[in-house]
């Protein structure tokens, strides 16, 4: 054999050699327990999402996010656990992004968690948000993704008590605050007592908005909760009544587990008037003598038997 030809034979085996070693080295890396299966599948967003996780999240809420990380041991209240799909899922992700940048605090949470503003942006921080999502289980699912509603004018209250952590993510039942709701013409409003029934040991330690309850608590006084929703007083609405028939809250007061605060947009409206005037007929704005009037009639198209008499709610 020529030395030309063993060169050549030489080269095709090593190029051979090449090849076959880097099959190999792919399908061992596909079957390495170290990667992930689902990173080839994941939107870009997702995988920026993860490295970024790791960077400035996985310290404290751990690799699989379930708020086990090496620091966690370090804060009076643990980190979210924020693999546990029936408490995350129901979150909008506007909730996590605000969070991520600008802490707990920014939705009446612990400020144990820290603002990320002066190092991520919010491209960045939605990026996160949408890993977060693939750590659920159960399984978050797009579809039935909540979003965050906002209410222009909604007061700022005593305590940050957010409708959003607790009716949207634990899922607390309106009437377990709202107990007179079932047996009284009010819907009533938590004791303190109650409130302190539940944050004894909640986040007690190191947030500045359960501290304030049991400030309350102590002097004896009732939290001074600022009324958002109110017909007129010559107006007899029975909350009782609703309760029996079965009527969900949100009817009346709208989404209310999707507010971090309550707010409503409702009574007679100046240009709701002048539009009926010249003859138009623009929906009545909720909460008004038409709007009460149109709902007892789609309820009673439906086969309840919703009065109609003025009687009824002016007497």
């Amino acid at each position: 054999m020529s030395r030309r030809a063993w060169v050549g034979g030489l080269a095709v085996g090593l190029i051979a050699l090449i090849a076959l070693a880097s099959a190999l080295w792919s399908r061992a890396g596909a079957a390495s327990p170290s990667s992930s299966p689902r990173e080839g599948a994941q939107p870009r967003e997702v995988l920026n999402g993860r490295q970024l996780y790791v960077t400035h999240c996985q310290v404290c809420h751990g690799e699989a996010g379930r708020g086990d990380g090496p620091s966690a041991g370090g804060f009076a209240t643990k980190p979210s656990n924020l693999a546990d799909g029936r408490l995350m899922n129901g979150l909008p992700d506007a909730f996590i992004v605000n969070i991520i940048l600008h802490g707990g605090p920014a939705e009446g949470l612990s400020p144990g968690m820290p603002p990320f503003a002066a190092y991520l942006g919010e491209a960045q921080a939605r990026d996160i948000a949408a890993y977060v999502r693939t750590l659920a289980e159960p399984k978050f699912e797009p579809d039935k993704a909540r979003a965050l509603v906002t209410v222009p004018g909604a007061p700022k209250q005593p305590i940050f008590f957010s409708h959003l952590i607790h009716a949207g993510s634990f899922k607390i039942d309106c009437q377990y605050c709202h107990a007179d709701a079932r047996r009284s013409e009010y819907a009533g409003l938590p004791s303190v007592e109650r409130c302190v029934g539940c944050h004894k040991i909640i986040g007690v330690q190191d947030n500045p908005e359960i501290q304030k309850i049991h400030d309350y608590a102590r002097r004896g006084q009732s939290i001074p909760w600022i009324r958002v929703f109110k017909v007129p007083e010559f107006t007899y609405f029975p909350h009782k009544a609703h309760v029996a028939a079965d009527l969900p809250c949100q009817g009346c007061h709208g989404p209310i587990e999707q507010m971090r605060v309550v707010g409503a947009r409702t009574g007679p409206r100046l240009l709701n008037d002048l539009g009926r005037l010249v003859g138009l007929k623009p929906a009545a704005p909720p909460l008004t003598m038409g709007w009460c009037v149109e709902c007892h009639r789609t309820q009673n198209a439906q086969g309840r038997r919703a009065p109609l008499d003025c009687v009824v709610c002016h007497h």
